[in-house]
């Protein structure tokens, strides 16, 4: 292979990113396009980079060495990437190399002044920029110069930060190359970035534009406040001109300076407003040529615009597919089902089809579009009525869209206004039995499944499964399983609206619903409580625990006294629970029975902090307090006008209350239970493939979607390359932050509280289990991970299911998203934890080990240390 160590900027287009990097790319694209222009220059390719690396010392050895790393270890990275770095700059750079440079410098003018620029081939990618991880020089003069800082462009690439970056990344070292792209200088009048989607609120048509005079350097590397355009279908929307005191300039020697601005230019604006609207214009350009949203990098020369980089906006939360061109709102599901991290292909592949709605994927996740309900008014406001009940937040985002004139279209009323979404058609007795049918129902189905999926394999399978999924709808559309669901919660918003407007008392029945029957998901939490009573008189056992560091642990317990019995007490908990675990919606999820070392730590904090009887005393407590609750309040109505009836009425609900309310967690229990036979059967196919050297590990199955494994199975042919793509995307999906509200244009909406009664600085939420607790707060995001002591205040990003074990051994509860009657607001209230949900970046705002103070009826959380 003949080796090309130098090629112009005019030779590259943006598929040769392996040989020119992203940067040089996207330059050498943008070159050949009619109307934008780019300051001449040529790429040092990655032949290049490769020729230098096989001659540095000792590469190799480091290189293992630094990927071997933690990405939190910081002094060993900087210390070893330093070494690395050093080792590339003593690199002699060959004759045939350097003469390459030599003669394309030449062609830019013997003396030019040049920018050099590093250009990594993972670096402005659609899912990782990799913005400002390696270096760039400007206004180097003479081909000395430039040859020095080529080489410190290709020894940057081993920044501590971009090792860092690519650790935390998952890119291997090893296959991150550097080109480097050497460009004649310009000397702007103005310079600064363009972004063609707003990178705050993610709105694809408006256009931020930041500038300043001079160099962009000193906006980019933040020395200077700039002037701040809004833009949106021509017209500046909002502008901001900020006080400019420094610059930088080229010096005539090379190299730059910062210049202090005069006085009377400072507030004067870098651009002129016809000039932001030229660029915004230029920039509609490019992104278009590209497909994808542009963070453009420009200087103004002679009132005429050049560009000098433009890079993909990676941080943007993608939009839902339509292709119809109108205008449409989604509602996130995550934040409905308690799971806002993305979900693997085959996940939501298999939500969607056993979802009672129709889904939207965007960056990983689920959305629901509701804009044909929040276009007619009787709609609408069951909808706005039903989500303001369970989140406050996602009702506010959606007004906010409804107040911005014509983006959902209003369509007049068809018929009366029916139930809202999830309705119960008609109420039903008060009556446990009713309960126990539909378990019995549940139970039925399940065991018949079970039975006839152990017999299917092949094509037959996914035959199978799509029956099965109707069978999985029918059971959740069961109106009779509705009736009791909206029974529950029905009477729970009854209970709260009456007995406030009676009594004055907030979320009165938190406290009556307290130890209510029938909950699974309360019921699993208590159980774990029962195996650390087991394994507690072993101390063999718990020392083991303590040490346990692979899945293979349960089977090794019985060689300890007491081993038998607390093997036999875990397996029985996983038997009833085993499908759980955190992130449950998303099939590809390893379930507690694929990996128990999850439940060792929640095991030994209720060994050490908990004694034995814990379970029994927890219900029995909680049974009791709302008996009391419930005698208190019934008096107290008794001695108010026409107490009688309001008493006799409030009686009711609260029976009814405690009928059904349990019932609520069971569906989700018996989807998941389902989830985990369709994984099974799944798990053996993908068995079969590999062993037909169709796939290389089974878990690839979880990159593709339910119809392209189906494909597979009966063809035994894949697409390794998409496989790859869809890992590559997954990866970049965990750094998004999906919203609770989406648009069609791509805004994300967070909604507000717009509350006035908190204190100041305080962190409002929506209260879903009232009391006042104060305590340490424990910010845990992953569950295993959790080591919690008695009175501390778990605060986490959300709580699924899985995380009511926890719940026992804690004194509060903050999350950052969920409901009034979401699965950890349900189980929070019958444990009678004090609890507040919905509380924005709580995770972020409230530091490990700070002590705060939890207002949950009120609806704040204090941050007292």
């Amino acid at each position: 292979m003949i080796e090309q160590y130098v090629c112009d900027l005019h030779e590259v287009d943006d598929a040769q990113v392996a040989s020119v990097g992203g940067k040089g790319a996207h330059l050498g694209a943008l070159s050949r396009a009619d109307g934008i222009r780019v300051p001449a220059g040529f790429c040092v390719t990655t032949d290049a980079f490769r020729r230098i690396m096989a001659e540095a010392p000792s590469i190799d050895d480091r290189l293992d060495r630094l990927s071997r790393l933690d990405p939190d270890d910081r002094e060993t990275i900087r210390a070893l990437s330093a070494e690395i770095r050093r080792a590339i700059e003593a690199v002699v750079l060959p004759d045939d190399v350097a003469a390459a440079i030599v003669r394309a410098l030449a062609r830019l003018g013997e003396r030019a002044a040049c920018a050099v620029r590093s250009s990594a081939t993972a670096e402005d990618l659609p899912t990782a920029s990799f913005a400002g991880q390696q270096d760039t020089y400007l206004n180097v003069v003479g081909q000395e110069a430039v040859l020095q800082h080529v080489s410190r462009c290709w020894a940057s690439l081993f920044t501590e930060r971009a090792v860092t970056y690519r650790r935390r990344n998952g890119i291997d070292h090893r296959t991150v190359h550097m080109a480097v792209v050497v460009q004649k200088m310009v000397f702007p009048h103005a310079a600064g970035v363009l972004f063609t989607a707003d990178p705050v609120t993610h709105h694809r048509k408006v256009a931020v534009v930041e500038a300043s005079f001079g160099l962009g350097e000193a906006l980019v590397s933040g020395l200077v406040n700039a002037d701040a355009y809004r833009v949106r279908d021509g017209q500046i929307i909002e502008k901001a001109i900020a006080a400019k005191r420094l610059a930088i300039h080229a010096l005539p020697a090379g190299g730059t300076r910062q210049q202090a601005i005069d006085s009377e230019r400072q507030e004067q604006p870098a651009l002129t407003d016809a000039q932001v609207v030229r660029l915004v214009r230029l920039g509609r350009r490019i992104e278009a040529h590209f497909g994808h949203p542009q963070d453009i990098e420009w200087c103004l020369v002679d009132d005429d615009f050049q560009i000098v980089q433009s890079r993909p906006i990676t941080t943007l939360f993608p939009i839902p597919e339509t292709g119809d061109g109108a205008n449409h709102v989604y509602v996130s599901v995550g934040h409905q089902q308690m799971m806002t991290d993305p979900m693997k292909p085959l996940g939501i592949s298999m939500w969607q089809l056993t979802a009672m709605a129709p889904m939207h994927e965007a960056g990983g996740r689920l959305f629901v579009d509701v804009t044909g309900r929040l276009a007619a008014p009787a709609s609408r406001a069951g909808l706005l009525e039903m989500v303001g009940r369970s989140d406050p937040l996602i009702r506010d985002a959606l007004e906010t869209v409804l107040g911005r004139g014509d983006f959902v279209p209003s369509l007049p009323d068809q018929g009366p206004a029916g139930p809202p979404a999830g309705g119960a058609p008609a109420p039903i007795e008060t009556d446990p039995a009713i309960v126990a049918e539909l378990v019995e129902r549940s139970q039925a189905a399940l065991a018949t499944l079970r039975r006839d999926i152990r017999t299917k394999s092949g094509p037959a399978l996914f035959d199978f499964l799509l029956e099965a999924f109707q069978e999985h709808k029918r059971g959740l559309g069961d109106p009779l399983s509705m009736q009791a669901i909206m029974a529950g919660m029905e009477a729970t918003w009854w209970l709260n609206d009456r007995l406030y407007e009676w009594l004055g008392e907030k979320n009165a029945a938190d406290t009556l619903t307290l130890s209510a029957p029938d909950n699974v998901t309360s019921e699993m939490g208590l159980a774990l409580l029962d195996v650390a009573d087991v394994i507690r008189p072993y101390p063999e056992v718990v020392a083991f625990l303590r040490e346990v560091e692979d899945e293979g642990f349960v089977d090794e317990l019985p060689r300890l006294p007491g081993g038998r019995e607390a093997r036999d007490a875990i397996r029985a908990y996983l038997d009833r629970y085993g499908m759980r675990c955190a992130g449950e919606i998303d099939i590809t999820r390893p379930r507690w029975n694929e990996r128990p070392s999850t439940l060792v730590p929640l095991i030994l904090d209720n060994v050490r902090n908990l004694e034995p009887g814990a379970r029994e005393r927890r219900f029995a407590q909680g049974r009791q307090r709302a008996a009391r609750k419930e005698q208190e309040v019934l008096e107290r109505l008794r001695a108010l006008p026409d107490g009688e009836r309001k008493a006799a009425e409030t009686k009711r609900m609260i029976d009814r209350v405690r009928t059904f309310i349990g019932y609520r967690e069971y569906p989700k229990y018996v989807i998941v239970s389902r989830y985990l036979s369709y994984k099974q059967a799944l798990l053996r196919e993908a068995g079969r493939l590999v062993r037909a050297h169709v796939l290389p590990e089974p878990e690839d199955i979880f990159y593709l979607t339910f119809q392209e494994l189906h494909d597979v199975v009966r063809t035994h042919e894949v697409d390794d390359q998409l496989i790859q793509r869809r890992k590559d995307a997954f990866r970049s999906y965990q750094a998004l932050t999906p919203p609770r509200v989406l648009t069609s244009e791509g805004e994300g909406i967070a909604g507000a509280y717009r509350r006035e009664d908190v204190p100041t600085g305080a962190l409002v939420g929506l209260p879903v289990s009232g009391g006042t607790v104060e305590g340490r707060a424990r910010v845990v995001l992953d569950l295993a991970e959790a080591d919690l002591e008695p009175g501390d205040i778990l605060v986490t990003a959300y709580t699924d299911p899985s995380w009511s074990p926890l719940f026992v051994a804690i004194a509060g509860l903050v999350t950052e998203v969920g409901g009034l009657m979401t699965h950890g607001a349900v189980v929070a209230r019958e444990y009678g934890l004090p609890a507040l949900v919905g509380v924005a970046q709580a995770t972020r705002l409230i530091r490990d080990g700070q002590r705060i103070r939890v207002h949950a009826t009120d609806g704040y959380v204090e941050i007292l240390s």
